[in-house]
């Protein structure tokens, strides 16, 4: 395991019982909890895209901001829902962000999780050609996407602009040099990982994932990501692929810890159905001490075999406690997992 980071879904509610009671506080407190996982050395911050939904909703400006605010922690995304965006404008804002970034930018993009409205994508404009599904779409978004990104001009110039252009056809600016080899794919089956490998994707996989072969969460990873990285050769990528996982890990240190997570020390995979066709596997908590958070990691296989591993915080806790959380595994499990 070369790296770790956190992955908060931004969430936020009007409730007494929560430190993160608006969409405000949801936003700021994410600038400062990556600028607090930076002064701890974690080496990423990354954040949940969700729409229609008190959370993170539009990555850009927090992206952007928290580039602003770092200097060497990596900034991403884990995921975008490609059903929602236009390629095109989503490839100079996130350009942008990563100007501002200086090249820091990690992101997560996939065809999108369970939504709460029905089809949302439609609302923005929106809609699978006919035969084809929502799924379908995502994925030619994120090839117009990551064409975009290669920088090639494409766009026919105006022979009277107001402004002078440079030779050529016109790419949309500003271009990042370097973004297109930093895009990941959320992947919840086989299949769609070695799709991504072929499309020179890294790969991510979450806490959710399609329900293969009936075994345990972290062994249906593991294969995963052994398909993934089979097809990532194949296609012939001179480059290293990487591979990252998430994982709601808590070490109990101190009472309020305990009192948060000390009933997830039996946690277990969770399987359901997620739609009517999909049956999925939903991955275990792990909290405890931490000498038995270390003998549990070690038998994870998908941390094992990924080179990335997100944290997903309890980002309604505030940032004071969530740093400290963020603390203990960089302290106390991680590097008797192998990191640093």
């Amino acid at each position: 395991m070369k790296k770790i980071g956190f992955l908060s879904f931004g969430h936020w509610t009007p409730s007494p019982q929560s430190q993160v009671r608006t969409a405000a506080d949801a936003l700021l407190q994410s600038i400062e909890l990556a600028v607090a996982a930076e002064e701890l050395g974690a080496d990423g911050a990354y954040f949940r895209v969700h729409h229609f939904a008190r959370q993170l909703g539009s990555p850009f400006p927090l992206l952007a901001a928290v580039g602003a605010r770092t200097k060497k922690i990596e900034i991403g995304t884990a995921v975008i829902d490609m059903r929602y965006e236009n390629p095109l404008y989503m490839a100079e804002d996130a350009g942008a962000a990563d100007v501002i970034a200086t090249g820091r930018l990690q992101l997560g993009i996939s065809r999108g999780s369970p939504e709460q409205v029905i089809d949302g994508w439609r609302y923005f404009g929106y809609a699978p050609r006919e035969g084809e599904t929502a799924a379908d779409m995502a994925r030619q978004h994120a090839e117009v996407f990551l064409g975009v990104l290669d920088g090639h001009g494409f766009a026919q110039p105006n022979p009277r602009p107001m402004f002078a252009n440079p030779p050529g056809l016109l790419r949309v600016e500003p271009h990042s040099e370097g973004l297109r080899e930093r895009i990941w794919w959320g992947s919840s089956s086989n299949a769609t990982s070695v799709w991504a490998a072929k499309q020179g994707m890294y790969l991510q996989s979450s806490t959710l994932k399609d329900d293969e072969s009936g075994e345990p969460l972290h062994v249906q990873q593991r294969k995963q990501i052994e398909a993934y990285r089979a097809a990532w050769k194949e296609a012939g990528h001179t480059r290293e692929p990487r591979v990252s996982v998430s994982r709601s890990i808590f070490a109990l240190v101190d009472d309020r810890d305990r009192a948060y997570f000390g009933h997830d020390t039996r946690s277990e995979d969770q399987v359901g159905n997620i739609d009517a066709n999909t049956r999925a596997i939903f991955g275990r908590s792990y909290a405890g001490e931490p000498d038995a958070l270390v003998k549990l990691l070690a038998g994870d296989e998908a941390i094992a075999a990924a080179d990335t591993l997100l944290l997903t915080v309890p980002n309604q806790l505030g940032v004071e406690y969530n740093a400290h959380a963020i603390n203990s595994i960089l302290k106390f499990v991680a590097p008797a997992l192998g990191w640093r």
